[in-house]
């Protein structure tokens, strides 16, 4: 086992990932496997609640679920003017499943790499959405979405002629407005994974260096940080949720 004996040691080994592979098809076992533990229990536990729902007065549980329900679906109905019966469930999954995640971060440092030692694994990042990976590949999901939906609701000569007939209106700069649309494309995707991560990132950093503070400054601390990070959890699952249902509401409408 690797010694960690200096606070460089100690942000070094929190933040190395438990990788399979090397180079472009490396794999990092830690975030996959929190993904998708994350998101069996999103399904399971909504798929109890569903299956045991009641139409009296419900439990703690399934009023929970049904406000978090009615918080998105109302958000998606101001937002998604056209009726679809994807962009729902789609925001909803995202909101949910990003929360979880995020919600990691709240748990003591050492708590899930203390336990993933316990059965052998010398390295464990337990934050899934502050490995890069996780979020732009989410990002780059909602980009095909993005596309698809363009696509299916203006054509393939519509999504040509929204990427080359605005902003300027003359057909000799219709070059210059390819490229200007191209790059506002191409941005969605990047600023809406980039903005995930570093959130999270920062965030997960900054409890690291808590950690490393005195016992009786990590107290006053990481309460007050605690508290404060709930919001960015929360106002981050938030953005990344309304951003995937803008983008997909001005695919299928007029430029």
């Amino acid at each position: 086992m690797e010694s960690v004996t200096t606070a460089h040691d100690y942000i070094e080994h929190h933040l190395t990932f438990f990788t399979v592979g090397k180079g472009f098809w490396s794999i990092n076992i830690d975030s996959m496997l929190m993904v998708w533990l994350l998101g069996l229990l999103f399904i399971g536990v909504f798929r109890y609640v569903a299956s045991r729902g009641t139409s009296g007065v419900p439990g703690k549980l399934q009023c929970f679920i049904e406000i978090t329900y009615e918080f998105v679906n109302n958000l998606v109905k101001e937002i998604f003017q056209t009726k679809d019966k994807l962009i729902g469930p789609l925001a909803l999954t995202i909101f949910v499943w990003v929360f979880l995640m995020n919600t990691i971060d709240l748990l003591p440092v050492d708590f899930i790499p203390a336990f993933a030692r316990l059965l052998g694994f010398e390295h464990f990042r337990e934050l899934p959405s502050a490995d890069v990976n996780v979020p732009m590949s989410m990002a780059i999901g909602v980009f095909m979405l993005i596309i698809i939906y363009t696509l299916k609701t203006k054509g393939l000569r519509g999504f040509i002629k929204e990427l080359t007939t605005q902003p300027f209106e003359s057909p000799w700069l219709y070059p210059v407005n390819l490229v200007l649309e191209l790059v506002t494309l191409i941005s969605k995707p990047i600023s809406l994974g980039l903005r995930l991560f570093g959130n999270m990132y920062a965030g997960e950093m900054i409890f690291i260096l808590i950690a490393l503070m005195p016992w009786w400054m990590q107290w006053a601390l990481s309460v007050p940080w605690a508290l404060f990070h709930i919001l960015i959890v929360f106002l981050q699952a938030f953005i990344f949720m309304v951003l995937t249902v803008v983008y997909l509401a001005m695919a299928t409408e007029e430029h």
